[in-house]
């Protein structure tokens, strides 16, 4: 295991300890903490989201379920590509399931994002581009109102070579605004372009951070 990969554990260890009742989680470390968790005798119901977070939980015997049998989630353990300091707005996506982690964010009392300290910046936008997930019909037309806005885009293509299809059955646009100056902004703008399905930008959602890094393990609240 690298450094940063044993920064992002201890992270993930740390929220764990949070977990009371339900929770929806992404980042595997979290889902391999909470699987020790479980195998101790905690009683949890998670709600993943992405098949692949859904197949690792059960890999671990963590009980599976939806937002359909669970409309309400008390707790969501996720990642973010960056965390603006201050803020703590994010940028989420890297991975493919921006639509799913943020229907569920958006469910949730709490979210909590666990990261290393490499993701914290002070403007967003500084390292990643930020993915805007478009239906596949006329998905070019989509593209051409998002450079309208100023992003340098990129459709995202899979280890097949073929455009990334998203569980919802999406493509991803990779958009560059160098930074974003304004996210709230943005938002609204990015809302407002027919083919959008969702986006990147998570912000207001953020309940805490907890981050990790050389010196230990800092929780950051929004200010």
């Amino acid at each position: 295991m690298d450094t940063q990969d044993h920064l992002k554990q201890s992270a993930a260890e740390a929220a764990v300890g949070l977990v009371e009742v339900g929770t929806g989680t992404t980042a595997k470390f979290a889902v391999a903490a909470l699987g020790k968790r479980v195998k101790e005798g905690l009683q949890i119901v998670t709600v993943p989201t992405s098949e692949a977070t859904a197949s690792q939980a059960r890999s671990v015997g963590i009980r599976v379920s939806s937002l359909a049998e669970h409309i309400e989630v008390d707790l969501t353990i996720d990642g973010a590509d960056e965390i603006q300091r201050g803020t703590l707005d994010l940028i989420k996506g890297h991975g493919g399931a921006l639509l799913r982690e943020k229907v569920v964010a958006s469910a949730s009392r709490r979210l909590v994002i666990i990261a290393d300290e490499t993701k914290l910046v002070d403007q967003l936008g500084t390292h990643f581009a930020l993915p805007v997930e478009v239906v596949q019909f006329g998905w070019q037309a989509a593209e051409r109102k998002l450079q309208q806005l100023g992003a340098h885009t990129r459709l995202r293509f899979g280890p097949d070579e073929k455009p990334f299809v998203t569980d919802g059955g999406n493509f991803i646009l990779d958009c560059t605004f160098n930074p974003i100056r304004d996210p709230a902004a943005l938002d609204q703008a990015l809302n407002g372009v027919v083919g959008v399905v969702e986006h990147g930008l998570f912000l207001k959602m953020t309940s805490r951070a907890i981050v990790a890094g050389q010196n230990g393990v800092q929780v950051l609240e929004r200010r």
